[in-house]
């Protein structure tokens, strides 16, 4: 092969690679997409049919999400006019935490208008920052569900049971002894749950219980591999995210969705895979 071929493939090559690396970092980690599920199951009575919830994950402020794309996911949400939000998990980037960024955080997640709750857990980003994660969350009116549980009425007085489990990635306490409160709870409460709802930031921990007590799982962590390419799709998920990173999985009859969150991790770059929120409305037909 002449010379001057191999010089030109070579810069073709390297040409390739700078686009596609420039692309990752400043196209597709740009908009928005929202991500709508009609989740169906017959358990939801005609006064919960059609209830909107939100779903929200890895916000990682400061790595791609500011103010101003803050600030668009919040006026997106409240067009959306949902019942409930959830969030399931890393609030920071750690390397981006100061008071300039909680004072931000605070004033534009505060906005979000619910006709019900906005409930949170941590993600394991968030894990050594429990002081200013609550701080966020609890000024901003949310419900932090960390290793609890809460329970939704409505006027006719059916219960949806709706339970959050903290980062699984440190700690000392197993994802069990989270749940047993959880589990004698709904084993002696006199309460009748027509659906039970159950948040956790790594989806692969629902394993170590008996998850098919939940009727819908709501995860996050895995962005659903960042970085994702054609029939490949996922390059890498972290740990508590190899087995279950994408979006929707079927497992008998629960209902597990994965958010592919907002933010970046360890690399700010996105590939086939955009910033996103995802959007149920929940029914029974």
């Amino acid at each position: 092969m002449p010379k001057i071929k191999i010089i030109i493939y070579v810069i073709l090559f390297l040409l390739i690679i700078t686009g596609t690396l420039l692309y990752s970092r400043f196209v597709s980690t740009k908009g928005l997409v929202i991500k709508e599920y009609k989740i169906v199951n017959d358990k939801i009575t005609d006064s919960y049919h059609g209830l909107k919830v939100v779903h929200i994950s890895d916000i990682h402020y400061g790595s791609i999400i500011y103010k101003r794309e803050l600030e668009n996911l919040v006026r997106k949400i409240n067009l959306l006019k949902p019942d409930i939000v959830f969030f399931t998990g890393d609030l920071f980037s750690d390397e981006n935490i100061n008071d300039k960024y909680i004072q931000e955080l605070i004033e534009v997640l505060s906005k979000i208008k619910v006709k019900i709750n906005k409930y949170a857990i941590n993600g394991n980003h968030d894990y050594d920052h429990p002081k200013e994660f609550n701080k966020v969350m609890k000024n901003s009116d949310f419900i932090i569900l960390n290793d609890k549980h809460d329970v939704i009425y409505n006027e006719k007085n059916e219960a949806i049971f709706v339970a959050g489990i903290s980062t699984n990635s440190y700690g000392n306490l197993t994802i069990n002894d989270k749940v047993k409160p959880m589990k004698e709870y709904l084993e002696t409460t006199e309460d009748k749950f027509i659906y039970n709802i159950l948040l956790i930031h790594e989806p692969d921990f629902i394993e170590k219980i008996d998850y098919e007590k939940f009727d819908l799982i709501l995860s996050g962590h895995s962005h659903n591999g960042q970085v994702r390419l054609p029939f490949i799709k996922k390059i890498y998920t972290p740990y508590g995210a190899r087995k279950y990173y994408s979006e929707y999985y079927k497992l008998n009859n629960t209902d597990l969705y994965i958010s592919n969150g907002l933010g970046t991790s360890v690399i700010k770059f996105r590939f086939f895979n955009k910033p996103s929120f995802n959007f149920y409305r929940i029914t029974n037909k």
